[in-house]
Formats: C-alpha cells, sequence, structure tokens
C-alpha cells in the first residue's frame, strides 16, 4: 500500500521532473543528453548477464574504483555497468574506467522505466553504493530474483528522520535488499531503527582509494607553479562557504600566503571568480596553467578530478561542504596525501571518519570561517605541526583499509548460500 501511494506520487510529479532536467540543462547542458536512459530506454543490448554496480554521483563513483576492480578479479567474464544520476558522476566514471565498463543513467523509479532497465541490462546481481533507496526498483528486483546489496552504506541522522517519516516503504524497501554493509556502528543502529532485518558493518571502502600516481606527479607541477609560498587549500567547497572563506582571508591574512579554492561543482567556477574579483583579490586560474604570479591572491581550481594535486601541492587543507550544513566531502583522501586537515562544525557525512581523524591527530575541528583561516594561518609557518599531522593523517588513512574485501567477500559468501 506505501509503495503504492509513493508511485502515485511519482507520477503526479513527472511534469515537474521534466522541468527540473530543462532546469538544471540551463548550468549544465549534460543533462539535455540520454533522456531516454532516465526512462529505461537504451541502445544495443550488452552480453549478458552484468554486475551492476549503482553510483548516484561523483563521491560515489570515486568511491566504487576499489569495488570495480576486486568484482573484476572474482569475476572476470561479466561486464560491469555502472549507474549514475548526475553528469558529474558519469564523467568522472567516463575518466576513471574508459570502455572497461559500461554505463548508463539509472531509470527514474516508474515501475515501466525500472522494467525496462532490468530487461535491457539483466543483471546478475546489483550492488548499491552509500544509500540511494529505490522502492520500486529494489522491490523489481526481487520479484524478479536479481540479489541487490546495499554496501558502504551511511545514514546520518538527518537522513534518518527523513527515511521515518516513511517509516512503512523505508521497512520495506530496506527489507527487501539482500543485504547491507554499512560504514560504522551508528550507520548500522540507523538502519536496524528503520526496519533492516542485519546490517553488517564493514567500514569504509574510501580508505581503500590508491592515491594516483599522476595527480602525484601533477601536485608536484602546481606547487612549482606556485613556488615556494604557504598554501592553503579550501577543497571541494559548497555554494556560501567561498563567501565566508574569502572575508576571513581577507581580513585576517598576513604574508605572502596563497588561497587556493577548489569549488565542489564545475558549474560554479565562474561564480566564485565573481567573488573572488567583488573582494578586490587578484585572481589566476588553474585552467591557466601558468606561474603564480607573486601578486596573486587566490589561486582558482577549475578543474574536475585533481583533488590528490591540489592536497599534493598545498601545505594546508579545508574540507569543504563542512562549514556550512553539508555534512563535509571527504576528508580521506587529504589524509591520505599527507596533508594536514581542517573541518568545519558539519561533518555527519564522515562522522566515523571525522571523529577518527581527530583523535587520532590528523585533522582539527573549528566552528566559524574566522577560527578555520586562523587555524590554517597559524599551521602554515609550524612545520613541526604541520609534520606531526601530516604522519598522522598517512597513518589514520593506512590503518583503516580493507573494507573492500571484506564487502566482496560478504557478497559471494550471500550469493553462494543463495545457490548463485
Amino acid at each position: 500500500m506505501a509503495r503504492r501511494g509513493y508511485t502515485l506520487l511519482l507520477w503526479l510529479l513527472l511534469p515537474w521532473v521534466v522541468l527540473h532536467l530543462l532546469s538544471r540543462s540551463r548550468r549544465q547542458p549534460e543533462y539535455r543528453c540520454h533522456w531516454g536512459e532516465r526512462f529505461g530506454r537504451y541502445g544495443a543490448r550488452r552480453p549478458a548477464p552484468c554486475i551492476w554496480i549503482h553510483a548516484v554521483s561523483v563521491g560515489e563513483t570515486r568511491a566504487a574504483q576499489p569495488l570495480v576492480a576486486a568484482l573484476k578479479r572474482w569475476y572476470p567474464d561479466r561486464r560491469i555497468l555502472l549507474t549514475h544520476m548526475t553528469p558529474t558522476g558519469r564523467r568522472v566514471g567516463e575518466e576513471l574506467f574508459g570502455t572497461t565498463v559500461d554505463q548508463a543513467y539509472l531509470a527514474y523509479d516508474y515501475p515501466h522505466a525500472v522494467g525496462r532497465f532490468l530487461a535491457h541490462w539483466q543483471p546478475a546481481f546489483g550492488v548499491i553504493v552509500e544509500t540511494e533507496l529505490w522502492p520500486n526498483l529494489i522491490a523489481a528486483c526481487r520479484a524478479r530474483g536479481v540479489p541487490v546489496f546495499l554496501a558502504n552504506a551511511r545514514l546520518s541522522e538527518k537522513s534518518a528522520r527523513r527515511y521515518r517519516r516513511f517509516s512503512a516503504l523505508s521497512r520495506s524497501t530496506l527489507c527487501a535488499l539482500s543485504g547491507i554493509a554499512a560504514q560504522a556502528q551508528a550507520d548500522a543502529a540507523r538502519l536496524e531503527a528503520l526496519g533492516a532485518p542485519r546490517v553488517e558493518v564493514f567500514g569504509n571502502i574510501k580508505f581503500d582509494l590508491p592515491l594516483p600516481e599522476e595527480r602525484i606527479a601533477l601536485g608536484l607541477h602546481f606547487r612549482a607553479l606556485i613556488g615556494s609560498r604557504p598554501t592553503f587549500v579550501c577543497a571541494s567547497t559548497r555554494e556560501g562557504e567561498e563567501a565566508l572563506l574569502l572575508d576571513a582571508w581577507q581580513s585576517l591574512r598576513g604574508g605572502n600566503s596563497l588561497l587556493i579554492l577548489v569549488p565542489r561543482h564545475p558549474q560554479r567556477f565562474d561564480a566564485v571568480a565573481a567573488l573572488v574579483g567583488e573582494r578586490g583579490l587578484r585572481l589566476q586560474r588553474r585552467s591557466d596553467n601558468r606561474p603564480v604570479d607573486p601578486a596573486t591572491d587566490v589561486w582558482l581550481g577549475d578543474s574536475m578530478g585533481e583533488m590528490t594535486a591540489y592536497y599534493t601541492a598545498a601545505d594546508v587543507a579545508f574540507i569543504g561542504g563542512s562549514l556550512l550544513d553539508f555534512g563535509s566531502q571527504n576528508l580521506i583522501e587529504a589524509c591520505a596525501a599527507g596533508c594536514p586537515v581542517l573541518l568545519g562544525p558539519s561533518t555527519y557525512n564522515f562522522a566515523q571518519a571525522a571523529a577518527d581523524a581527530l583523535a587520532e591527530g590528523a585533522a582539527r575541528q573549528m566552528d566559524s570561517a574566522e577560527k578555520l583561516v586562523e587555524a590554517a594561518l597559524a599551521l602554515l609557518p609550524d612545520q613541526a605541526s604541520r609534520s606531526a599531522m601530516s604522519e598522522a593523517g598517512r597513518a589514520f588513512a593506512e590503518r583503516h583499509r580493507g573494507a573492500t574485501e571484506r564487502t566482496v567477500a560478504w557478497i559471494r559468501a550471500s550469493l553462494s548460500r543463495a545457490g548463485r
């Protein structure tokens, strides 16, 4: 009954869905492409069966790297299908995997669309990375005998409150999954409180992401462009954060330190450049690929997929999405690169990783832009503190590796018990 009401609501929202795609396409023209896939219409059928992995956007797609590699080792004769919801996720997937996997948009959760999706791709089993639950899709998989696993699952208290508003639908959807593996005990407890029958805890597979050698080399190139200036990178910043950070930087900065701003979303590069100009600060863009002028105040990281390079080049990093209520972007990559980490107050998307990094001395947390900038400016000349945080960050990242292998072993055991 709950799913029927949900489906009816989806149909009523269909005009809004179309308008939403059109609206998004004004800033990201890629949203005009592959509309058929979003409604379950795909091109030539690939040899079946495939292994289907769903990674909604950029973070999940990057997190899927070790999972894809491990599944390829165990199932070398099967194609991997990687589905997304956003163009940026799809673009990152193309950069990471090329033609070694199939890629498509996941069909919207209309029964006829998910039916066409499953009929076309015929997955042997599916793995949803992190937490994106589509009731009709999961119900259709169960009806067709397609096991679906929720891997690297996380659920903040904020998200749990939303799911509790639709408790019957949430419970039936979670119970239709073939298994759930959470990042941390707190995630598992929230999922079980929503009705999940049993949740395993294997850690966060983002700890298993390798640092690409070519990105480290690019970071050394960035450092050569920057020169010897002390450098503070604000990584994956979200809308509203840049203005606060720029104001604090302009007010507090002394000496010749350089601020690098790397917005989370590429469609905002020009808007952030305008914020810098409005404050009378001198700007250069990474895309110019020129040496950073000594008079430059802000270097704009207007590129995608180069975060490791920015961390390699910088002396201190702030992790965007943590200053305002976005729950933080990924701090693990910065720690693995040995860059001292500063966090704002909002870390619910990486609650366990943030708590562990803070406890192990790899990160520090502040509650305002002014305090973040003050902390960065204090660390920049303090080689001893930065070295200690760098070593702690690398040790922290190494200590928590292994979730991918545990997850894949669990999936294989579950499939074996089911006779697959």
